[in-house]
Protein backbone atom coordinates (compact mmCIF):
# COMPACT_ATOMS: atom_id res chain seq x y z
CA UNK A 1 0.00 0.00 0.00
CA UNK A 2 1.31 3.27 -1.00
CA UNK A 3 1.47 6.18 1.83
CA UNK A 4 1.51 9.87 1.53
CA UNK A 5 4.08 11.94 4.57
CA UNK A 6 3.31 14.98 4.86
CA UNK A 7 5.89 17.42 6.06
CA UNK A 8 7.40 21.05 7.04
CA UNK A 9 10.41 22.21 7.33
CA UNK A 10 11.43 18.93 7.80
CA UNK A 11 9.15 18.09 10.64
CA UNK A 12 6.53 15.33 9.83
CA UNK A 13 2.80 16.32 10.39
CA UNK A 14 1.13 13.41 8.97
CA UNK A 15 0.74 10.28 7.21
CA UNK A 16 -1.67 9.56 4.74
CA UNK A 17 -2.82 5.80 3.68
CA UNK A 18 -3.56 5.60 -0.20
CA UNK A 19 -6.35 3.40 0.40
CA UNK A 20 -9.17 5.36 -1.59
CA UNK A 21 -9.32 6.16 -6.01
CA UNK A 22 -9.16 9.71 -5.25
CA UNK A 23 -7.64 12.05 -2.93
CA UNK A 24 -7.70 15.78 -3.27
CA UNK A 25 -5.05 18.21 -1.75
CA UNK A 26 -5.60 21.89 -0.73
CA UNK A 27 -6.61 24.72 1.78
CA UNK A 28 -10.19 24.10 2.45
CA UNK A 29 -12.03 21.59 4.38
CA UNK A 30 -13.30 19.67 1.96
CA UNK A 31 -9.75 18.17 0.89
CA UNK A 32 -8.83 14.73 1.52
CA UNK A 33 -5.45 15.90 2.47
CA UNK A 34 -5.89 19.47 3.77
CA UNK A 35 -3.23 22.17 4.45
CA UNK A 36 -3.88 25.16 5.88
CA UNK A 37 -1.80 27.68 4.14
CA UNK A 38 -2.59 30.78 2.69
CA UNK A 39 0.15 29.39 -0.37
CA UNK A 40 -2.10 26.75 -1.15
CA UNK A 41 -4.95 26.76 -3.40
CA UNK A 42 -8.05 25.87 -2.24
CA UNK A 43 -8.19 22.74 -4.08
CA UNK A 44 -4.86 22.31 -5.17
CA UNK A 45 -4.04 19.02 -6.80
CA UNK A 46 -5.00 15.72 -7.47
CA UNK A 47 -4.09 11.87 -6.77
CA UNK A 48 -5.85 8.89 -8.73
CA UNK A 49 -4.81 5.80 -7.40
CA UNK A 50 -5.34 3.11 -10.17
CA UNK A 51 -4.87 -0.41 -9.34
CA UNK A 52 -0.99 -0.19 -8.45
CA UNK A 53 -0.45 3.00 -9.92
CA UNK A 54 -1.00 6.85 -8.71
CA UNK A 55 -1.40 9.87 -10.81
CA UNK A 56 -0.71 13.51 -9.46
CA UNK A 57 -2.85 16.40 -11.37
CA UNK A 58 -2.46 19.77 -10.64
CA UNK A 59 -5.56 21.46 -10.20
CA UNK A 60 -4.84 24.90 -11.91
CA UNK A 61 -3.31 26.31 -8.50
CA UNK A 62 -1.80 29.35 -7.91
CA UNK A 63 1.41 28.42 -6.97
CA UNK A 64 1.76 25.13 -8.75
CA UNK A 65 2.35 21.62 -7.82
CA UNK A 66 6.08 20.61 -8.11
CA UNK A 67 7.72 17.46 -8.38
CA UNK A 68 11.40 16.55 -6.72
CA UNK A 69 11.23 20.28 -7.99
CA UNK A 70 10.07 20.19 -11.14
CA UNK A 71 6.56 21.94 -11.51
CA UNK A 72 4.14 19.55 -13.42
CA UNK A 73 0.59 19.68 -14.87
CA UNK A 74 0.94 15.58 -14.30
CA UNK A 75 2.90 13.40 -13.38
CA UNK A 76 2.98 9.35 -12.72
CA UNK A 77 4.46 9.13 -9.23
CA UNK A 78 6.87 6.72 -8.47
CA UNK A 79 8.53 6.05 -4.62
CA UNK A 80 10.42 8.05 -3.34
CA UNK A 81 8.70 11.54 -5.23
CA UNK A 82 8.95 14.66 -3.40
CA UNK A 83 5.81 16.74 -3.88
CA UNK A 84 5.89 20.44 -2.83
CA UNK A 85 2.40 22.11 -2.25
CA UNK A 86 3.43 25.42 -1.54
CA UNK A 87 5.81 25.08 1.76
CA UNK A 88 4.75 21.89 2.65
CA UNK A 89 5.84 18.64 1.13
CA UNK A 90 4.76 15.02 0.36
CA UNK A 91 6.49 12.22 0.43
CA UNK A 92 5.51 9.27 -1.75
CA UNK A 93 6.20 5.77 -0.38
CA UNK A 94 5.25 2.70 -2.06
CA UNK A 95 5.40 -0.52 0.41
CA UNK A 96 4.57 -4.19 -0.83
CA UNK A 97 2.28 -6.38 1.84
CA UNK A 98 5.15 -7.77 3.47
CA UNK A 99 7.00 -4.75 4.34
CA UNK A 100 3.47 -3.79 5.98
CA UNK A 101 2.83 -6.66 7.47
CA UNK A 102 6.76 -6.81 9.08
CA UNK A 103 5.78 -3.32 10.56
CA UNK A 104 2.36 -4.29 11.77
CA UNK A 105 4.12 -7.62 13.28
CA UNK A 106 7.50 -6.04 14.74
CA UNK A 107 7.22 -1.92 14.87
CA UNK A 108 4.99 -0.81 18.00
CA UNK A 109 3.15 2.53 16.74
CA UNK A 110 2.89 4.75 19.41
CA UNK A 111 -0.79 4.24 20.75
CA UNK A 112 0.44 0.88 21.91
CA UNK A 113 3.41 1.75 23.23
CA UNK A 114 3.91 0.58 27.33
CA UNK A 115 4.51 4.85 27.97
CA UNK A 116 5.46 4.58 31.76
CA UNK A 117 8.17 1.61 30.75
CA UNK A 118 9.34 3.86 27.38
CA UNK A 119 9.98 6.78 29.98
CA UNK A 120 12.20 4.81 32.20
CA UNK A 121 14.13 3.64 29.72
CA UNK A 122 14.68 6.42 28.25
CA UNK A 123 15.85 7.55 31.36
CA UNK A 124 18.19 5.16 31.65
CA UNK A 125 19.69 6.41 27.63
CA UNK A 126 20.09 10.27 29.56
CA UNK A 127 22.19 8.69 32.12
CA UNK A 128 24.43 6.56 29.65
CA UNK A 129 25.06 9.53 27.35
CA UNK A 130 25.51 11.95 30.59
CA UNK A 131 28.67 10.10 31.81
CA UNK A 132 30.40 11.34 28.37
CA UNK A 133 30.70 15.28 29.11
CA UNK A 134 30.32 17.41 32.19
CA UNK A 135 26.85 19.05 33.45
CA UNK A 136 28.25 22.75 31.74
CA UNK A 137 28.95 20.47 28.30
CA UNK A 138 25.84 18.33 28.51
CA UNK A 139 23.35 21.51 29.23
CA UNK A 140 25.01 23.37 25.87
CA UNK A 141 24.50 20.90 24.21
CA UNK A 142 20.83 20.13 25.12
CA UNK A 143 19.82 23.26 23.82
CA UNK A 144 17.58 22.95 20.72
CA UNK A 145 19.62 24.82 18.04
CA UNK A 146 23.03 22.71 19.49
CA UNK A 147 20.50 19.75 19.50
CA UNK A 148 19.47 20.14 16.06
CA UNK A 149 22.54 20.70 14.47
CA UNK A 150 24.25 17.63 15.74
CA UNK A 151 21.69 15.31 14.92
CA UNK A 152 21.90 17.16 10.98
CA UNK A 153 25.27 15.55 11.34
CA UNK A 154 24.40 12.15 12.40
CA UNK A 155 25.02 9.73 9.94
CA UNK A 156 21.57 7.69 8.74
CA UNK A 157 20.79 3.99 9.87
CA UNK A 158 18.41 1.14 9.29
CA UNK A 159 17.72 -1.75 10.77
CA UNK A 160 17.52 -5.00 7.91
CA UNK A 161 16.14 -8.10 9.25
CA UNK A 162 18.63 -11.43 8.92
CA UNK A 163 16.01 -14.07 9.36
CA UNK A 164 12.38 -15.08 8.90
CA UNK A 165 10.30 -14.76 6.93
CA UNK A 166 11.02 -11.11 6.41
CA UNK A 167 14.41 -11.75 5.65
CA UNK A 168 16.09 -8.67 3.39
CA UNK A 169 13.20 -6.40 4.90
CA UNK A 170 14.28 -2.57 5.81
CA UNK A 171 13.53 -0.39 8.21
CA UNK A 172 15.05 3.62 8.43
CA UNK A 173 15.44 5.11 11.86
CA UNK A 174 14.70 8.52 11.07
CA UNK A 175 12.19 8.90 14.08
CA UNK A 176 13.82 10.31 18.01
CA UNK A 177 12.37 6.78 18.71
CA UNK A 178 11.10 3.53 17.77
CA UNK A 179 10.17 1.00 19.11
CA UNK A 180 10.58 -2.86 18.22
CA UNK A 181 9.51 -6.13 19.53
CA UNK A 182 5.89 -8.02 20.83
CA UNK A 183 4.23 -7.04 23.16
CA UNK A 184 3.98 -9.30 25.76
CA UNK A 185 6.99 -11.15 24.76
CA UNK A 186 9.85 -8.54 24.49
CA UNK A 187 10.12 -4.75 23.51
CA UNK A 188 13.02 -2.76 23.42
CA UNK A 189 13.47 0.96 21.95
CA UNK A 190 15.87 2.87 20.01
CA UNK A 191 16.14 6.31 20.48
CA UNK A 192 17.94 8.87 17.86
CA UNK A 193 20.75 10.59 19.97
CA UNK A 194 22.73 14.04 19.26
CA UNK A 195 25.50 11.43 19.95
CA UNK A 196 24.26 8.49 17.97
CA UNK A 197 21.71 5.52 18.37
CA UNK A 198 20.70 3.70 21.67
CA UNK A 199 19.11 0.32 21.98
CA UNK A 200 17.23 -0.09 25.44
CA UNK A 201 15.21 -2.91 27.04
CA UNK A 202 11.58 -1.87 27.47
CA UNK A 203 9.60 -4.92 28.58
CA UNK A 204 10.01 -8.84 28.45
CA UNK A 205 7.58 -11.58 29.34
CA UNK A 206 10.15 -13.28 31.90
CA UNK A 207 12.42 -11.00 34.23
CA UNK A 208 15.39 -10.10 32.78
CA UNK A 209 15.44 -11.11 29.73
CA UNK A 210 16.56 -8.67 27.45
CA UNK A 211 17.94 -8.42 24.06
CA UNK A 212 21.24 -9.31 22.60
CA UNK A 213 23.97 -7.14 20.37
CA UNK A 214 26.31 -9.65 18.84
CA UNK A 215 25.54 -12.78 20.95
CA UNK A 216 25.96 -10.36 24.63
CA UNK A 217 23.18 -9.53 26.48
CA UNK A 218 22.75 -5.49 26.94
CA UNK A 219 21.22 -5.75 30.68
CA UNK A 220 19.00 -2.85 31.69
CA UNK A 221 21.26 0.35 31.06
CA UNK A 222 21.38 1.98 27.25
CA UNK A 223 23.66 0.33 24.88
CA UNK A 224 25.12 2.58 22.11
CA UNK A 225 24.55 0.90 18.66
CA UNK A 226 27.74 0.59 16.11
CA UNK A 227 27.46 0.01 12.49
CA UNK A 228 26.96 -3.54 11.74
CA UNK A 229 25.97 -4.46 14.93
CA UNK A 230 23.45 -7.40 15.24
CA UNK A 231 20.63 -7.36 17.71
CA UNK A 232 18.75 -10.50 18.79
CA UNK A 233 15.01 -9.22 19.50
CA UNK A 234 11.80 -11.02 19.87
CA UNK A 235 13.34 -14.14 18.29
CA UNK A 236 14.18 -11.80 15.15
CA UNK A 237 17.98 -11.34 14.41
CA UNK A 238 18.48 -7.75 12.70
CA UNK A 239 21.41 -5.79 11.41
CA UNK A 240 22.18 -2.07 12.17
CA UNK A 241 23.80 -0.13 9.88
CA UNK A 242 24.95 3.55 9.42
CA UNK A 243 25.93 4.37 6.07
Amino acid sequence: MARLILSLDGHTMAEYNMNKERYTIGRLPDNDIRIDNPAVSGHHSLIINILNDSFLEDLNSTNGTYVNGKLIKKHALQHGDIVTVGHHQLRFVEEDEQQDEFQKTMVIQPSARPVESIRRAEARVDTTTARGGNPAQLAEARKPAALAEAQLALKPAKLQVLTGQFAGRELDLVKALTTLGRPGIQVAAITRRADGFYLVHVESEREGDYPLVNGEVIGSQAHRLRDNDVIQLAGVKMGFFQS
